[in-house]
């Protein structure tokens, strides 16, 4: 079969003829329907051989969606032929956060070797992809594969993160949305449909923040050095009770800072190495701080329901397996507006 894999450090992604999967006891076999491209693949591709922490060659791809192929030995409440979309953060199952949906945060993932696929195990991004157990594995109930494979992920994450500040989003609050692209538009929708907050989306495209007004948000601005300035103009002063920055990158945490109000929530996802400092007199009192990863199981059934009923619609930009390089090329590039996904079998 085809695959989109990361082999050497520092190299571009490349296409390449694998083996057909088969799936081991417990195991279930996906044909794939739809995989995501994300930024963080990107991340994982500039790090230095050193920091990776896993073998490659790498099947990227840890968005995925598609129909159940086979089975392994003992699965058992889930047919083949059925469309699922695949929960990526894997765990062990076992322990405390995992028995309750947390397998994000799961505590033996390092010491065990689990890894995501597309982040360590093999990914989406090929014809077929073994997953590990199918309590990773979340019906479709007809949604278009297509069309919400990224919630796995470009919804997903701004859902829980959205969700550890659900008693701040109130109406007369304000919330700043740093970064209006493939996670940053749906968080835009999530807000809108979870929350009456007001919503300003920063970006450095137009075309971008074109999309945040298309997709819900109330006022747009440039992402500039004069961003935080704006944010408290809009405000009257006061700053911003909840700001999510999908880029991470040290200009975008600092217009962060910046934007908070008091007794505000800043919450670092985008991987661009920026930080906040704390301590007192560094941020106005009371002001948390958090860098959350992914999102629950239980997070993601909820995140496919709204999808269900209208309330989210990921823009996407599809692509062939064999353009898979290009696709990347065009995400670092900024020019992919919304989310790019690979189609196996366009």
């Amino acid at each position: 079969m085809k695959a989109v894999q990361y082999r050497t450090p520092g190299s571009a992604p490349e296409v390449v003829t694998v083996p057909d999967p088969e799936p081991g006891p417990g195991q279930v076999l996906l044909k794939v329907a739809a995989a995501g491209v994300c930024h963080s693949d990107i991340a994982v591709m500039s790090m230095p051989a050193e920091q990776l922490g896993f073998p490659l060659p790498l099947t990227l791809g840890h968005e995925g969606a598609g129909s159940v192929a086979a089975l392994g030995a003992g699965v058992e409440g889930i047919a083949e032929g059925e469309m699922v979309a695949v929960y990526g953060p894997w765990g062990c199952g076992r322990c405390r956060p995992c028995t309750q949906g947390q397998e994000n945060y799961c505590l033996r993932a390092e010491e065990l070797g689990i890894y995501p696929p597309g982040l360590g195990a093999p990914g989406a991004m090929a014809e077929y992809m073994i997953v590990d157990d199918a309590r990773h594995l979340v019906p479709l109930r007809g949604l278009d594969p297509v069309q919400n494979v990224s919630l796995t992920d470009a919804g997903l994450t701004p859902y829980h993160a959205i969700m550890l500040s659900l008693p701040k989003l109130v109406p007369g609050s304000t919330t700043v949305v740093i970064g209006a692209g493939g996670l940053g538009h749906v968080a835009i929708q999530l807000l809108r449909a979870m929350t009456a907050t007001r919503i300003i989306a920063l970006d450095l495209s137009e075309e971008r923040l074109e999309l945040a007004r298309t997709v819900g948000a109330h006022e747009t601005v440039i992402s500039d050095a004069k961003a935080a300035d704006r944010v408290k103009e809009l405000t009257s002063g006061a700053g911003a009770q909840v700001i999510l920055d999908f880029v991470g990158a040290p200009p975008t945490t600092a217009t962060a800072a910046a934007a908070a109000g008091i007794d505000a929530d800043i919450t670092v996802v985008g991987l661009g190495g920026g930080t906040v400092a704390v301590g007192f007199g560094s941020l106005p009192y009371q002001t948390t701080v958090t860098s959350p990863y992914w999102g629950s199981r239980t997070e993601l059934v909820d995140v496919l329901e709204l999808a269900h009923h209208g309330e989210l619609d990921v823009h996407v930009e599809t692509f062939g397996i064999d353009e898979a390089p290009l696709a990347y090329e065009r995400l670092h590039a900024g020019k992919i507006n919304g989310r790019a996904v690979i189609v196996p079998t366009r």
